[in-house]
């Protein structure tokens, strides 16, 4: 299994950030390439890259900021983990986006494509 995060910096006060990151159905609005997106229950399924991707939510923490979720279908992996937190950061916020991922080949893509979703992130309170 490979680990990885990628985080930014962001001009704006935590739960204003949280708002935009910690809302499970709200990917859509800050996320590059979503294609399409619809809720069932704890999962959402995000058309994008051409392929149709099953996530399912597995905890959200208000006090702490925390999102987890898993990639359950979708793509060629054994298993996925990520972890979207937002914490002070002088007087702004830190946004940052870990993930576990088997296999480990698939780390690099998803690290690109997490830094991608907090680069809008950052743009959008700019």
């Amino acid at each position: 299994m490979a680990a990885g995060a990628v985080d930014v910096t962001v001009d704006a006060a935590p739960d204003a950030v949280w708002a935009k990151v910690g809302d499970f159905a709200g990917v859509g609005e800050f996320f590059p390439g979503i294609e399409s997106f619809r809720l069932e229950g704890d999962d959402r399924i995000i058309g994008m890259f051409g392929m149709e991707i099953r996530e399912r939510l597995v905890a959200r923490d208000e006090a702490t900021r925390t999102l987890v979720y898993s990639v359950v279908a979708g793509v060629p992996l054994e298993s996925h983990t990520a972890t979207i937190t937002v914490e002070a950061e002088g007087d702004g916020s830190k946004v940052t986006w870990a993930y576990d991922v088997e296999p480990a080949e698939m780390a690099p893509i998803f690290g690109d494509t997490y830094k991608g979703a907090l680069a809008a992130v950052q743009a959008a309170f700019s």
